[in-house]
């Protein structure tokens, strides 16, 4: 089958004495029968040109689903007087939300999370009373997505709010349920942005919508048992640079309004307990600067945590009043340090939990409280180099244990309970890997690219101890992942799917580039704006790295990133064609001028702090133009390109990738381009753990056949080929 080929159908605009012609901008047009017929026609060639992996791609599927314990449970956690916990069940896609009561809430042991017997069937319960909230596969229905928002318990216990999307388009439909008849109350409320917050009382409970461009601009307070069209709107935020939400303090005393661009925050708090309550601003916005807020007792007063930038870059933890507030009345609790990065504070009844960084890895600290304050100040410890440890669920005031979590490339993510009066972690759950998965058999490691401008770029890699030969140092093919953008950190972290390279021979890394915020804000603003370029000389540089050092070779090199990170993959087949043996682009963000020119889409304005505003600044416009992908495509020798999206996608339009691989076609004749669109997906792609592991199955048998590994079976020595899918 020949590759399809979109006719050109050229459109010439000029910004600040720049003409740019664009042949393919009518693939725009979702609704146009054409366009789908293109992007069909696409997809009948990507089935064609991969038919070969067809065996490997079930293959795949087959040990994901292996190494998964299909009928499994979460830990429970408690809020209130129940615990509640996700099943999920052989066959099914999507599992179910249940919750059973605390049977002895005053005990000493009333905290200690009870066992669910992991075996139970899907019509007995895996706790005595176990009540079933919400079963998502009765939900899902027949729709071919499904996504659950995000659900909520009410204060007392009786109502569950839940939000679904059926298309892909993250616009929820909210609907509530009454837990003691398991009713649907009349309530159906439409456009709203993910889940509901509830106020103080079961009466009411806060949301957002979002505007023309998919920004959420308003909250509106609902009561119970009347029409949408009649709810109180709490707040609207005119400016486009800003996203609106709600959210509730855990000590359930106030409803925080966020407003908050890429480098701007302010704070409007109310009432929780006051279905009338008017907001207050806490602290006005000044530009660049940066807050949030959170409620706590602190020396038997009530006082606001307030984690800012104020006095540096890497945050610090100040105290206020629950009251209007400037910034120079914030009496600092925790000060500024070049040395570590303050990302989040949790307040409890008898401590605080502050989400750090330092060294390039997540941490998390104990301040314990007493009768005057703090009282000691603590790291929670996890042995091994590249240990990601993070705060896990931990919804009650009153708690005296931290929920943490901790994985590594190495060790699945495992749940600990944290005891703070004895400092003891207790393992609750380790992610279970089907098929005798030993840890040893692997070696992580932490290396240091250099960039061109001599900066060191630290990555993460993970394989197989006998990958590399006796000697251990045979060159290996590597799948290299970045991302770089918005400070998302990409922490070492396992995968069970990632078993299916590394049991084959192949190596995978994280590159962790600027732009993302592994080691700080430092690490993130010179990867944004002006300095957006670093990330790509960052990623190219560890790509040169792995190669140099004898981990592979540049042909054996695939990337792989998305969305931001797809537009990281595009502008390094550009600049570096020959560092990579193929380059894996989801849901990539490639038509960057494009979009950061027009206003009306979605996400626009709001990204103008991060990539600048190329219609108003033409210092701006030649910085994007200079890096974006599809300004960039030229007849090179790339190096084969899958590019993956969603019909649906509302945070990067399918249209970028349609546009780049056209043109890419086009200007490049010789190139290997595939486009595969999910006609029914969102940003996240498909929906289900099924067609999510089909989905990564595809991805990874067309990886494997790039690194030359897509005959290779897999075994316990991958010096063995082997057909064992265990």
């Amino acid at each position: 089958m020949p590759a399809p080929h979109a006719a050109r159908r050229p459109v010439t605009v000029t910004h600040h004495g720049h003409t740019r012609t664009d042949d393919y901008e009518w693939l725009r047009a979702k609704e146009d029968p054409e366009v789908r017929a293109y992007l069909e026609a696409e997809n009948e060639h990507t089935q064609e040109r991969t038919a070969h992996l067809a065996d490997l791609r079930q293959q795949i599927f087959d040990e994901i689903k292996s190494r998964t314990l299909e009928t499994d449970l979460s830990v429970p956690t408690r809020v209130r007087g129940y615990w509640y916990y996700g099943r999920s069940f052989e066959g099914k896609q999507y599992g179910a939300s249940c919750r059973v009561a605390v049977t002895d809430p005053d005990s000493p042991d009333s905290w200690v999370p009870p066992r669910p017997a992991e075996a139970a069937r899907p019509d007995e319960p895996a706790l005595p009373g176990e009540e079933v909230l919400l079963d998502l596969d009765v939900l899902a229905g027949e729709h071919e997505f499904f996504s659950l928002g995000g659900s909520s318990v009410s204060p007392d216990d009786r109502l569950l709010a839940y939000a679904t999307d059926v298309v892909g388009d993250e616009r929820y439909t909210v609907r509530v349920k009454d837990l003691t008849t398991g009713d649907l109350l009349p309530d159906e409320l439409t456009g709203v942005l993910g889940g509901v917050t509830w106020g103080g009382t079961p009466d009411h409970f806060y949301y957002s919508t979002i505007d023309e461009t998919w920004r959420p601009d308003k909250v509106w307070r609902h009561r119970l048992g009347t029409d949408q069209a009649d709810d109180e709107l709490v707040h609207h935020e005119p400016d486009g640079r800003y996203w609106l939400g709600a959210g509730r303090t855990r000590s359930r005393r106030y409803i925080l309004l966020a407003a908050s661009s890429k480098n701007t925050s302010e704070y409007h708090v109310l009432d929780a307990h006051d279905p009338t309550a008017k907001p207050f601003c806490f602290a006005p916005r000044e530009e660049g600067i940066e807050y949030s807020l959170d409620h706590a007792v602190l020396a038997g007063e009530d006082r606001f945590l307030v984690l800012h930038n104020g006095n540096g870059p890497e945050f610090e933890l100040a105290t206020a009043p629950p009251r209007s507030t400037p910034r120079a009345a914030w009496v600092p609790l925790l000060a500024h340090s070049d040395e570590v990065r303050l990302e989040d504070v949790e307040a409890f009844a008898t401590h605080l939990v502050v989400s750090q960084r330092s060294g390039g890895l997540p941490r998390v600290r104990i301040l314990e409280l007493g009768p005057d304050g703090v009282s000691d100040d603590w790291i929670v410890e996890f042995p091994g180099d590249l240990a990601t440890s993070g705060v896990g669920g931990n919804p009650s005031f009153e708690q005296p244990t931290v929920r943490v979590g901790m994985t590594s490339m190495i060790q699945p993510s495992s749940v600990y309970d944290l005891d703070l009066r004895t400092r003891t972690k207790t393992l609750l759950k380790q992610a279970p890997v089907l098929g005798g998965y030993d840890p040893t058999a692997y070696e992580e490691h932490r290396m240091w690219a250099t960039a061109p401008d001599g900066v060191r770029v630290p990555i993460s890699l993970v394989v197989r101890s006998d990958a590399r030969g006796a000697d251990g140092t045979d060159p290996v093919p590597l799948l290299l992942y970045g991302y770089g953008a918005y400070e998302a950190s990409m922490d070492p972290y396992f995968s069970a799917a990632r078993l299916s390279l590394l049991d084959r021979g192949a190596a995978f890394a994280i590159a962790h580039v600027r732009g993302g915020g592994e080691l700080g804000r430092h690490w993130y603003d010179d990867g944004k704006l002006t300095r957006k370029p670093h990330t790509f000389s960052d990623f190219i540089a560890c790509a040169q790295h792995l190669a140099a050092s004898g981990w592979t070779t540049p042909g054996q090199i695939i990337a792989e990133g998305a969305s931001a990170g797809g537009l990281l993959m595009g502008a390094v087949a550009n600049q570096a064609p020959e560092a990579f043996g193929g380059i894996v682009a989801g849901v990539p963000f490639v038509d960057t001028l494009t979009s950061m020119l027009d206003a009306t889409l979605p996400l626009t304005v709001t990204e103008y702090d991060e990539w600048g505003n190329p219609e108003a600044d033409p210092a701006a416009y030649e910085l994007i133009a200079s890096y974006a992908p599809y300004e960039n495509v030229a007849d090179l020798p790339y190096p084969p390109i899958l590019a993956e999206t969603s019909l649906n996608d509302t945070r990067v339009l399918y249209v970028e990738p349609a546009k780049w691989v056209a043109r890419l076609r086009a200007t490049a004749p010789a190139a290997d381009v595939l486009l595969r669109t999910e006609m029914a997906a969102g940003h996240g792609g498909v929906s289900g753990r099924y067609r999510a592991w089909h989905d990564r199955a595809f991805t990874l048998a067309w990886i494997l056949d790039r690194m030359g590994l897509a005959e290779r079976g897999i075994s316990g020595s991958v010096g063995t080929p082997s057909t064992d899918a265990g």
